[in-house]
């Protein structure tokens, strides 16, 4: 199989290890993903990468060698879907760049197991993109690849991930039944304890906020103790 016009089939990787999900059943492993992603979605740390898999190890190798001797990250080398998905545990968002084909399931199946945040990059014959269903988070290129032109497309997808990631930054998070209780609580404490109105209340809890790098509903909890005690 030719993966990438001009490379050279002697050329050794280093290795990236990853756990062993390759006998994981696609359901249970799809499952598993979700389940723990919660922590993942609110940033927890971890970061952004590339996935890449291929049903031959030394395809996604040589694939790997490309992307890192163009200074990328590159988190993962699977031959399984099962495998890829796992690896996804350690990641905030990424690509995830991909065969037609895998051992335990196609593409397709592939990118419904993605969690938000991340793309597929579909590398496949120019006779199986045309036959391809192209859309949502998901892009493609033609094989045999020119090197450049997945150079460009890892550019433009890591930058896209970033400005995703930034407009998740930036979005306000919605407040929990049990948050907006608290600040409602917190509200009518200084309404009617300190005669504030409720605007003014809502500025006080926005200053303790501010002041203690607190969520309001935290410096809500906070005034409430303070009122218990007293």
């Amino acid at each position: 199989m030719r993966l990438v016009e001009g490379m050279s089939a002697r050329r050794q990787c280093a290795g990236i290890s990853t756990e062993q999900y390759g006998k994981m059943s696609r359901r249970r492993c799809c499952f598993k993903l979700q389940a723990g992603l919660s922590a993942i979605q609110k940033g927890g740390g971890r970061m952004t990468g590339i996935v890449v898999v291929f049903p031959r190890l030394e395809d996604a190798k040589g694939i790997r060698n490309l992307l890192v001797r163009s200074g990328f990250l590159v988190h993962a080398v699977c031959t399984t879907g099962a495998q890829a998905i796992g690896a996804l545990e350690d990641l905030n968002d990424g690509i995830v760049i991909s065969g037609y084909k895998l051992a335990d399931m196609m593409y397709l199946e592939l990118r419904d197991c993605l969690p938000q945040g991340f793309t597929l990059l579909l590398l496949a014959t120019r006779q199986h993109l045309a036959e391809c269903d192209i859309g949502g988070s998901m892009a493609c290129l033609p094989m045999p690849l020119k090197a450049h032109e997945l150079i460009e497309t890892v550019h433009m997808l890591i930058r896209q991930c970033e400005r995703n990631r930034r407009k998740r930054r930036e979005s306000p998070r919605e407040k929990s039944t049990e948050e907006m209780e608290l600040i409602a609580q917190a509200k009518a404490f200084l309404m009617e304890k300190r005669s504030m109105t409720e605007m003014q209340a809502h500025k006080y809890l926005q200053k303790c906020s501010m002041d203690s790098g607190r969520s309001i509903a935290e410096s809500a909890q906070m005034v409430l103790k303070m009122y218990a005690k007293g």
